[in-house]
Protein backbone atom coordinates (compact mmCIF):
# COMPACT_ATOMS: atom_id res chain seq x y z
CA UNK A 1 0.00 0.00 0.00
CA UNK A 2 1.29 3.31 -1.08
CA UNK A 3 0.21 7.01 -0.41
CA UNK A 4 -1.60 7.93 -3.64
CA UNK A 5 0.63 11.51 -3.41
CA UNK A 6 3.57 9.56 -4.42
CA UNK A 7 2.65 6.78 -6.59
CA UNK A 8 1.12 10.20 -8.75
CA UNK A 9 4.23 11.99 -8.25
CA UNK A 10 6.20 8.93 -9.18
CA UNK A 11 4.27 8.89 -12.36
CA UNK A 12 5.82 12.39 -13.03
CA UNK A 13 2.33 14.69 -12.42
CA UNK A 14 3.80 16.84 -10.42
CA UNK A 15 5.48 17.92 -6.69
CA UNK A 16 3.46 16.25 -3.84
CA UNK A 17 2.51 19.71 -3.15
CA UNK A 18 1.19 19.91 -7.17
CA UNK A 19 -0.37 16.89 -6.99
CA UNK A 20 -2.40 17.47 -3.90
CA UNK A 21 -3.42 20.44 -5.76
CA UNK A 22 -4.77 18.37 -8.49
CA UNK A 23 -6.62 16.21 -5.81
CA UNK A 24 -8.42 18.89 -4.64
CA UNK A 25 -9.96 19.92 -8.10
CA UNK A 26 -11.80 16.53 -8.14
CA UNK A 27 -9.45 15.21 -10.72
CA UNK A 28 -7.95 12.15 -9.77
CA UNK A 29 -10.22 8.40 -9.64
CA UNK A 30 -9.60 5.62 -8.01
CA UNK A 31 -11.68 2.36 -8.70
CA UNK A 32 -14.28 4.88 -10.02
CA UNK A 33 -14.17 7.01 -7.26
CA UNK A 34 -12.89 10.38 -6.96
CA UNK A 35 -10.31 10.62 -4.06
CA UNK A 36 -9.14 14.14 -2.49
CA UNK A 37 -7.19 13.05 0.12
CA UNK A 38 -3.78 13.29 -0.77
CA UNK A 39 -2.39 10.90 2.16
CA UNK A 40 -4.92 8.00 1.27
CA UNK A 41 -3.20 4.82 0.50
CA UNK A 42 -3.91 2.07 -2.38
CA UNK A 43 -2.04 -1.12 -3.82
CA UNK A 44 -0.92 0.54 -6.42
CA UNK A 45 -1.14 -2.64 -8.84
CA UNK A 46 -4.60 -3.83 -8.56
CA UNK A 47 -6.41 -0.29 -8.45
CA UNK A 48 -7.55 1.43 -11.65
CA UNK A 49 -5.90 4.90 -11.58
CA UNK A 50 -7.65 7.84 -13.73
CA UNK A 51 -6.00 11.50 -13.92
CA UNK A 52 -8.25 13.43 -15.66
CA UNK A 53 -9.92 11.08 -17.04
CA UNK A 54 -6.64 9.01 -18.88
CA UNK A 55 -5.76 5.56 -16.95
CA UNK A 56 -2.50 5.57 -15.73
CA UNK A 57 0.30 2.62 -15.33
CA UNK A 58 1.96 2.42 -12.43
CA UNK A 59 5.31 1.03 -11.50
CA UNK A 60 7.64 1.34 -8.67
CA UNK A 61 11.06 0.86 -10.60
CA UNK A 62 12.40 2.04 -13.66
CA UNK A 63 15.50 0.42 -15.87
CA UNK A 64 17.11 2.50 -18.46
CA UNK A 65 20.12 1.62 -20.54
CA UNK A 66 21.87 4.53 -21.74
CA UNK A 67 25.39 4.96 -24.07
CA UNK A 68 27.22 7.17 -21.57
CA UNK A 69 29.15 9.98 -23.85
CA UNK A 70 32.23 11.69 -22.85
CA UNK A 71 32.87 15.18 -20.69
CA UNK A 72 29.35 13.40 -18.75
CA UNK A 73 29.41 12.61 -14.67
CA UNK A 74 28.09 9.13 -13.42
CA UNK A 75 26.24 10.78 -10.71
CA UNK A 76 22.85 12.04 -9.71
CA UNK A 77 23.94 15.84 -8.75
CA UNK A 78 27.05 17.95 -9.55
CA UNK A 79 27.93 21.53 -8.94
CA UNK A 80 30.31 21.37 -12.44
CA UNK A 81 29.61 19.10 -14.30
CA UNK A 82 26.43 18.11 -16.45
CA UNK A 83 25.49 14.40 -15.07
CA UNK A 84 23.83 10.90 -17.15
CA UNK A 85 20.55 12.21 -14.94
CA UNK A 86 20.77 15.37 -16.87
CA UNK A 87 20.15 13.77 -20.00
CA UNK A 88 17.03 11.28 -19.57
CA UNK A 89 13.58 12.49 -19.67
CA UNK A 90 11.93 14.44 -17.51
CA UNK A 91 9.31 11.41 -16.63
CA UNK A 92 12.19 9.28 -15.68
CA UNK A 93 13.62 12.28 -13.03
CA UNK A 94 10.60 11.79 -10.74
CA UNK A 95 12.00 8.08 -9.97
CA UNK A 96 14.40 9.55 -8.37
CA UNK A 97 16.92 7.52 -10.32
CA UNK A 98 20.69 6.77 -10.19
CA UNK A 99 23.30 4.98 -11.78
CA UNK A 100 24.47 1.80 -11.02
CA UNK A 101 28.24 2.06 -10.43
CA UNK A 102 29.66 4.75 -12.44
CA UNK A 103 32.41 5.48 -15.26
CA UNK A 104 34.91 7.76 -15.45
CA UNK A 105 33.88 11.27 -17.03
CA UNK A 106 35.79 10.25 -20.29
CA UNK A 107 34.61 6.46 -20.34
CA UNK A 108 32.07 6.35 -22.75
CA UNK A 109 29.71 3.17 -23.26
CA UNK A 110 26.96 0.45 -21.33
CA UNK A 111 25.53 3.23 -18.10
CA UNK A 112 22.47 0.95 -16.18
CA UNK A 113 20.44 4.00 -14.66
CA UNK A 114 17.23 2.47 -12.07
CA UNK A 115 15.84 3.75 -8.68
CA UNK A 116 16.12 -0.18 -7.72
CA UNK A 117 18.00 -0.43 -5.32
CA UNK A 118 18.31 -4.37 -4.13
CA UNK A 119 19.49 -4.61 -8.28
CA UNK A 120 22.03 -1.90 -7.75
CA UNK A 121 23.35 -3.64 -4.43
CA UNK A 122 23.30 -7.18 -6.10
CA UNK A 123 25.32 -5.59 -9.18
CA UNK A 124 27.93 -3.76 -7.88
CA UNK A 125 28.76 -6.83 -5.07
CA UNK A 126 32.47 -7.96 -6.01
CA UNK A 127 31.15 -11.28 -3.75
CA UNK A 128 28.43 -11.74 -6.88
CA UNK A 129 31.43 -11.85 -9.32
CA UNK A 130 29.09 -9.79 -12.29
CA UNK A 131 31.34 -9.60 -15.51
CA UNK A 132 31.95 -5.92 -17.03
CA UNK A 133 33.64 -5.81 -20.31
CA UNK A 134 34.91 -3.02 -21.73
CA UNK A 135 37.14 -1.66 -25.10
CA UNK A 136 40.35 0.08 -24.77
CA UNK A 137 42.93 1.97 -26.81
CA UNK A 138 46.42 1.39 -25.08
CA UNK A 139 49.12 3.71 -25.96
CA UNK A 140 52.00 0.74 -26.07
CA UNK A 141 52.05 -2.81 -27.28
CA UNK A 142 50.14 -4.67 -25.31
CA UNK A 143 51.34 -8.62 -25.14
CA UNK A 144 51.18 -12.01 -23.88
CA UNK A 145 52.89 -10.81 -20.17
CA UNK A 146 50.11 -8.30 -19.66
CA UNK A 147 47.53 -11.11 -20.30
CA UNK A 148 49.19 -13.44 -17.88
CA UNK A 149 49.55 -10.34 -15.40
CA UNK A 150 45.88 -9.44 -15.58
CA UNK A 151 44.99 -13.07 -15.10
CA UNK A 152 47.25 -13.31 -11.90
CA UNK A 153 45.71 -9.86 -10.53
CA UNK A 154 47.86 -7.04 -10.52
CA UNK A 155 48.61 -4.36 -7.73
CA UNK A 156 47.57 -0.91 -8.93
CA UNK A 157 49.07 1.93 -7.07
CA UNK A 158 47.60 1.99 -3.57
CA UNK A 159 48.77 -1.57 -3.35
CA UNK A 160 45.40 -2.92 -3.64
CA UNK A 161 45.44 -6.54 -5.79
CA UNK A 162 42.71 -6.74 -8.00
CA UNK A 163 40.93 -9.97 -8.56
CA UNK A 164 41.94 -11.86 -12.14
CA UNK A 165 40.54 -10.34 -15.22
CA UNK A 166 40.64 -11.80 -18.59
CA UNK A 167 43.02 -9.73 -21.36
CA UNK A 168 41.92 -10.07 -24.86
CA UNK A 169 44.35 -8.62 -27.59
CA UNK A 170 42.67 -7.58 -30.56
CA UNK A 171 45.57 -5.27 -32.61
CA UNK A 172 49.29 -4.10 -31.16
CA UNK A 173 51.73 -3.28 -33.03
CA UNK A 174 54.22 -0.55 -32.00
CA UNK A 175 52.37 2.28 -31.96
CA UNK A 176 49.37 0.83 -29.51
CA UNK A 177 46.78 -1.50 -28.71
CA UNK A 178 43.33 -2.47 -28.75
CA UNK A 179 42.31 -4.76 -26.51
CA UNK A 180 39.10 -6.11 -24.92
CA UNK A 181 39.35 -6.65 -20.97
CA UNK A 182 36.81 -8.06 -18.55
CA UNK A 183 36.81 -7.11 -14.46
CA UNK A 184 34.65 -8.08 -11.92
CA UNK A 185 35.29 -5.18 -9.82
CA UNK A 186 34.29 -1.72 -10.02
CA UNK A 187 37.52 0.20 -7.96
CA UNK A 188 37.87 4.01 -8.99
CA UNK A 189 39.38 4.33 -12.37
CA UNK A 190 40.30 0.93 -12.54
CA UNK A 191 40.65 -0.03 -15.62
CA UNK A 192 43.22 2.68 -16.27
CA UNK A 193 45.16 2.01 -12.92
CA UNK A 194 45.34 -1.52 -14.35
CA UNK A 195 47.25 -0.72 -17.41
CA UNK A 196 49.07 1.86 -15.42
CA UNK A 197 50.51 -0.93 -13.49
CA UNK A 198 52.20 -2.33 -16.40
CA UNK A 199 53.52 1.00 -17.58
CA UNK A 200 50.90 1.46 -20.18
CA UNK A 201 47.94 4.00 -20.50
CA UNK A 202 44.55 4.15 -21.60
CA UNK A 203 43.80 6.47 -24.60
CA UNK A 204 39.66 5.52 -25.00
CA UNK A 205 37.36 3.33 -22.86
CA UNK A 206 34.22 2.31 -23.70
CA UNK A 207 31.89 -0.60 -21.56
CA UNK A 208 30.64 -2.87 -23.98
CA UNK A 209 29.00 -5.03 -21.44
CA UNK A 210 27.59 -5.54 -17.59
CA UNK A 211 26.85 -8.81 -16.59
CA UNK A 212 24.34 -10.25 -19.26
CA UNK A 213 23.36 -6.74 -20.68
CA UNK A 214 25.35 -5.74 -24.19
CA UNK A 215 25.45 -1.87 -25.37
CA UNK A 216 22.46 -1.35 -27.75
CA UNK A 217 24.42 0.16 -30.73
CA UNK A 218 21.32 1.45 -32.19
CA UNK A 219 21.95 4.28 -29.34
CA UNK A 220 23.73 7.63 -29.71
CA UNK A 221 25.91 8.60 -27.10
CA UNK A 222 23.68 10.05 -24.43
CA UNK A 223 20.37 8.76 -25.77
CA UNK A 224 19.42 5.84 -23.34
CA UNK A 225 15.58 3.47 -23.26
CA UNK A 226 14.06 1.33 -21.39
CA UNK A 227 15.00 -1.77 -20.39
CA UNK A 228 12.71 -4.70 -22.05
CA UNK A 229 10.68 -7.48 -19.28
CA UNK A 230 13.58 -9.79 -20.65
CA UNK A 231 16.61 -7.11 -20.02
CA UNK A 232 15.69 -6.55 -16.53
CA UNK A 233 15.28 -10.28 -15.55
CA UNK A 234 18.30 -11.26 -16.93
CA UNK A 235 19.67 -8.38 -14.63
CA UNK A 236 17.58 -10.01 -11.57
CA UNK A 237 19.15 -13.66 -12.26
CA UNK A 238 22.82 -12.56 -11.96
Amino acid sequence: MERIDKILSNLGHGTRKEVKAILKKGKVEVDGVIISDNAMKIDPDKAIIKVSGEEINYRKYIYLIMNKPSGVVSATVDKHDETVIDLIDEEYKAFDPFPIGRLDKDTVGLLLITNDGELNHKLIAPKNHVDKVYYAEINRFVDESDVNAFKKGVVIDDGYKCMPAILEVLNADENGSEIMVTIQEGKFHQVKRMFESVDKKVVFLRRVSFGPLKLDENLLEGQCRELSEDEINSLKQV
